[in-house]
């Protein structure tokens, strides 16, 4: 006989008088296995300790003090992740973006998970960075807008506010200062561009 394997969820209501648990409120839960496998209930005290629902034989039965689930957290519903913006903006084709897709680009090269395979240096000068997706394998080409260290700051503040990721800055309508990675890696970028200009 094969083992069934279930999860029972604990209910926010009692099963007898249908009124909803409270928080730290005292239950009782019993599992019982009947025609359709295991039934899970759960009881408040006074159903519990009135018997108005018998629950004869149960399998299993113990008492808990009820806490409603936390609410999911809100960023988690609204935020996008860096390499899922960088799939959108290249799906859209959006030249505009082009200096967002570099640094997504380059935060999703320090997390590991775009590896630079190649650089492409066009005859007119511009050039686009091959990466390689670490895991799918998938091939994203980049095109180096050549920023400048002095447009740093605003292009990291329009990512910031694409992903929608809430800052101090946003808060105290002070400004956004850059990060120590990204500008690390654009200044290695500028002097690359200088070098090879």
């Amino acid at each position: 006989m094969a083992q069934e394997w279930d999860i029972k969820a604990r209910s926010e209501f009692c099963e007898e008088c249908k009124m909803p648990f409270q928080d730290k409120q005292q239950y009782f839960s019993a599992l019982v296995f009947g025609e359709q496998g295991y039934v899970r209930a759960d009881y408040c005290g006074r159903c519990w300790m009135g018997g108005k629902k018998e629950v004869t034989s149960p399998y299993s039965q113990w008492q808990g003090i009820f806490r409603p689930p936390p609410p999911p957290p809100e960023e988690a519903l609204k935020k996008e992740t860096a390499e899922t913006l960088l799939r959108r903006l290249i799906q859209d084709d959006d030249g505009s973006r082009r200096n967002v897709m570099y640094i997504l680009a380059v935060m999703l090269e320090r997390k590991r998970i775009l590896a630079e395979k190649d650089i492409q240096k066009h005859e007119d000068g511009t050039k686009v960075i091959v990466y390689e997706h670490k895991k799918t394998g998938e091939t994203f080409l980049i095109p180096d807008p050549g920023l400048q260290l002095d447009q740093l700051e605003h292009v990291q503040i329009e990512v910031i506010e694409m992903l929608g990721v809430k800052t101090p800055a946003a808060d105290t309508n002070t400004s956004a200062t850059v990060s120590p990675e990204a500008a690390s890696a654009v200044q290695e970028q500028v002097n690359t561009n200088k070098t090879e200009g």
